[in-house]
């Protein structure tokens, strides 16, 4: 998923916003990281998002781009999520959809989805427990169709 010209606008907008009122500066290298992410498709792991980057700037850290992403994550501009590996991974929030996950346990494929019928449920429940849903996320964790051979 790219982000289009109009987003793009905005994640810079939201991310001055953000770096200013943390006194952060903007630097080459994050700016880097930071468009090659969103350019990136998937949901990326530091080593993958740094394995891109040092291919334009082998100079890049590791540690800055750990930095980056925690940074966007921070800003509300990346989602980072765990799927039960033990590995962070991030998504751009920028530009999306909510959807949710099946996650293969034993390849770890991921697969998204959207179902409006879970979505309606979801806030029915919450509805009738008098409950505010802010934010969720669905995971669902088993054998791809690969995997099932």
């Amino acid at each position: 998923m790219s982000v289009s010209s109009a987003q793009r606008e905005e994640l810079e907008r939201l991310l001055e916003r953000y770096m200013t009122e943390r006194g952060l500066k903007s630097t080459r290298q994050r700016s880097l990281i930071i468009d090659l992410f969103f350019d990136m498709h998937g949901h990326l792991s530091v080593e993958d998002v740094w394995s891109r980057v040092r291919q334009d700037d082998p100079r890049v850290s590791v540690a800055t781009v750990y930095r980056t992403m925690k940074l966007l994550s921070e800003a509300g501009l990346a989602h980072a999520r765990n799927f039960g590996d033990g590995q962070t991974r991030f998504e751009p929030a920028v530009g999306r959809e909510h959807h949710d996950h099946l996650i293969c346990t034993r390849c770890g494929t991921i697969i998204e989805f959207e179902n409006d019928q879970i979505e309606r449920m979801q806030d029915a429940v919450a509805r009738r427990h008098g409950f505010k849903v802010t934010s969720h996320k669905m995971e669902l964790y088993g054998l791809c169709k690969n995997c099932q051979k």
